[in-house]
């Protein structure tokens, strides 16, 4: 299993795309597609329209936006320049399908394109993409939206995506004895802000969770500003890394 970050920030970070992960397993997919992102994609050198599944946490546009842009260059590539693109499936919390299919309705040029295009609401089951398990479960970010945190097992290892959230049992039982985790960083332990993790409480998930490997990620610009890494530190033990775009992560 491969991570990398496509995305480490957020909508108005200065130097970091935000939000969007990619995992190479037997499958190609994204966990969220924020702005910028998608150069990033192009960057790793992976054929973005290979990809057959797209995985969201919650419609925030810093996890979200890019996916338009990705989406109209996925039609214009199989329409207009020859390319065959494989049917493409699109995965998230309660609200997907009316949002996307509004989305797919409205946009130009997004409607009747050329490949399936299959959206799916996820529930607490877990499903296969190929021979890799996903397991998706709900977390507390905002009251008005459903959000969801994403468990990646193949071969043995796994991997745990926050997606956006507050600290939370649902957060702490997805991360149960995973190798590495991804958590929301926004904000620094000495600056914490609303319905976002910040620095001690990744540390105190990681610790509870009995993880391997905690990857701190999502940093508002506050949180570039002191030493996140070392306040997730007092927390817990074990290997913690600082999420930054292009960090390509082996499992």
């Amino acid at each position: 299993m491969h991570l990398t970050i496509l995305g480490s920030g957020t909508n108005v970070h200065p130097t970091r795309a935000a939000a969007g992960y990619l995992v190479q397993t037997d499958q190609t997919i994204l966990l969220d597609f924020g702005p910028r992102t998608l150069m990033n994609l192009i960057k790793t050198g992976v054929d973005r329209h290979g990809i057959t599944h797209i995985l969201f946490s919650h419609f925030h546009a810093d996890h979200f936006s890019d996916f338009i842009t990705f989406f109209f260059d996925s039609v214009i590539y199989a329409k207009h320049e020859g390319g065959h693109r494989p049917d493409m499936t699109l995965i998230g919390p309660r609200g997907t399908i009316r949002l996307l299919t509004a989305i797919m309705r409205t946009f130009p040029s997004f409607s009747r394109p050329p490949f399936k295009v299959t959206l799916k609401e996820v529930s607490a089951k877990a499903f296969m993409i190929g021979a890799t398990r996903v397991v998706p479960k709900p977390v507390v970010h905002v009251p008005d939206l459903s959000s969801v945190g994403y468990r990646i097992e193949y071969q043995g290892k796994t991997m745990v995506y926050s997606g956006d959230s507050q600290y939370c049992d649902g957060l702490v039982r997805l991360c149960a004895e995973a190798d590495l985790a991804v958590l929301d960083c926004s904000f620094p332990a000495n600056k914490p802000g609303p319905v976002h993790l910040h620095a001690g409480q990744c540390g105190q998930v990681a610790r509870e969770a009995g993880v391997g490997q905690l990857i701190l990620s999502h940093f508002y610009p506050i949180a570039d500003r002191y030493d996140v890494k070392a306040q997730a530190g007092e927390r817990y033990r074990g290997k913690i890394r600082k999420g930054r775009d292009l960090l390509t992560i082996r499992l």
